[in-house]
């Protein structure tokens, strides 16, 4: 097969296809491992296109109002404390009730200026490598809105509080979805996280009635748009990946090996529906392992997710600060060296 571009690799990997070989991006790779493979990289997306990965990453652009103490103000109310980690956690949050719901108004999608990273990015990058734009599905925006204890709590005590929430994410996003498709995007993730390694944050029942229907209407709207869809959960997803596939989904990421998900099962399930990335270990063996595990478990991956296409190998979840530079070096070379179809 002729070499293709970034972007045909990572749109025949998404439907289900061989490509000339597996396409590889990380959702983030952070500032300290990219100093150290590239000193002096700018940014992130820098960093991508000169490792060679095949997607650059974008998020609309929404204000962050500097505070005091390493805090800031969300465009969407919470407040947020930067980290050691290139992302900030909630730590305050504008929604407890159903009655500040009532009183709340979310960041308008079509403000002046809220594309303008995704329309800088698809100038720069779009003819060779795949744009891909971060928009939610139903759990990150109510998560942000309401902290997660409170959230989790208010499933069994004021699911009319959560049903809002969902439906304000949905509505807000499908609006966001309109507009990015408007401006050439193809290609959109979500990075809701419905579970820990041990099982989903909700039970089944409690998914199922309050967040699959916004889960399904959400991926709906995104599919009659024309956009494939990355879905990104981290954990163990068993007791609810049905669902999630039934969505209408069009890749699952990262297949969480601390959750006991295997690439092999998923792949026999559910792989004439769904593409596949992910899956080597950032928890442990990314941060603490060998240049030599890593090449293995890199191969292992391959093993499993290339066979008929509709793989993308990826880390577990990210590339986050406490992962070994050379490991990831590694994974690199070992893609390119055992990826090709």
């Amino acid at each position: 097969m002729a070499e293709l571009t970034s972007k045909e690799r990572v749109m025949r990997a998404l439907q289900r296809q061989e490509p000339d070989r597996v396409p590889h991006f990380e959702w983030l790779v952070d500032r300290k491992v990219r100093d150290v493979l590239l000193p002096g990289c700018r940014d992130h997306n820098e960093f991508a296109v000169r490792m060679g990965h095949d997607a650059v990453l974008v998020d609309p652009n929404f204000a962050k109002e500097p505070l005091s103490n390493g805090r800031y103000r969300s465009e969407w109310g919470y407040i947020g404390q930067k980290t050691q980690e290139e992302h900030g956690i909630e730590v305050e949050s504008p929604i407890a009730t159903l009655a500040d719901f009532e009183h709340y108004t979310p960041p308008d999608p079509q403000t002046p200026g809220r594309y303008t990273s995704v329309e800088e990015a698809l100038a720069q990058y779009g003819d060779q490598y795949a744009v891909i734009v971060h928009l939610n599905d139903v759990f990150s925006l109510p998560r942000y809105l309401m902290g997660m204890e409170n959230l989790l709590m208010a499933i069994a005590t004021e699911p009319a509080l959560i049903q809002a929430l969902v439906d304000m994410s949905v509505d807000i996003n499908l609006v966001m979805a309109k507009e990015l498709v408007a401006r050439g995007v193809k290609i959109v993730y979500t990075g809701d996280d419905y579970a820990s390694s041990k099982g989903p944050l909700m039970s089944p029942r409690h998914f199922r009635k309050l967040f699959y229907p916004g889960l399904c209407r959400v991926m709906g709207g995104y599919k009659e748009l024309g956009l494939l869809v990355i879905k990104h959960t981290d954990g163990n997803l068993w007791p609810i990946l049905d669902m999630i596939v039934d969505s209408g989904i069009d890749c699952l990421d990262p297949i969480d090996p601390k959750g006991g998900m295997s690439i092999t099962e998923v792949k026999a399930k559910y792989g004439h529906r769904i593409a596949l990335k992910g899956n080597v270990d950032c928890a442990e063996l990314l941060t603490f392992g060998s240049v030599e595990e890593t090449v293995e478990a890199t191969k292992q991956a391959l093993r499993e997710g290339m066979p008929d296409g509709g793989f993308i190998l990826s880390s577990s979840n990210s590339i986050h600060s406490g992962v070994k530079p050379e490991n990831y070096a590694a994974m690199l070379r070992t893609v390119r060296e055992f990826g090709g179809y």
